[in-house]
């Protein structure tokens, strides 16, 4: 994994940008859609979910702040993941948020993604925050019976 990333970001660093980037800019102009890079696309969704500038803005930095809690909140006995099919199921609902969440980010801000958006920042959250530790205290419950 760590390869092709380096040779991607080595050899054809623009490859994956937005051919939006290289146009020159004008001070006078805003411009119609401002979206950042694919891998910042979740936490801008969750930014923009929020209509209170500084909520968004402490969603933000919580959404990206709560990838380094994980080990911390890591609370199973069994350290893999393959005989626990419910934090498999739970996994992968994760994953599918961050690509809804990353594709309501590179959409502009109009009525169906902002709903959107919400309810899949409210999802992230949850699972995270709520989902993973019940699951994983459900599951070393049902290995001590």
């Amino acid at each position: 994994m760590l390869l092709p990333l380096m040779t991607l970001a080595t050899f054809s660093p623009n490859l994956l940008g937005d051919p939006e980037n290289f146009t020159p800019a004008n001070p006078l102009v805003t411009p119609p859609h401002i979206k950042p890079e694919w891998y910042f696309l979740f936490a801008y969704a969750i930014l923009r979910s929020i209509p209170n500038k500084l909520g968004g803005v402490l969603a933000l930095a919580a959404s990206v702040l709560i990838l380094f809690l994980i080990p911390l909140l890591h609370k199973s006995k069994q350290r893999a993941m393959t005989f626990r099919p419910l934090s498999q199921f739970t996994f992968w609902a994760l994953v599918t948020n961050l690509l809804i969440l990353t594709w309501v980010g590179s959409q502009p801000v109009e009525h169906p993604f902002i709903i959107i958006g919400q309810l899949a920042s409210l999802t992230y959250f949850t699972i995270l925050l709520i989902l993973f530790p019940f699951i994983q205290a459900l599951e070393n419950k049902m290995l001590n019976l």
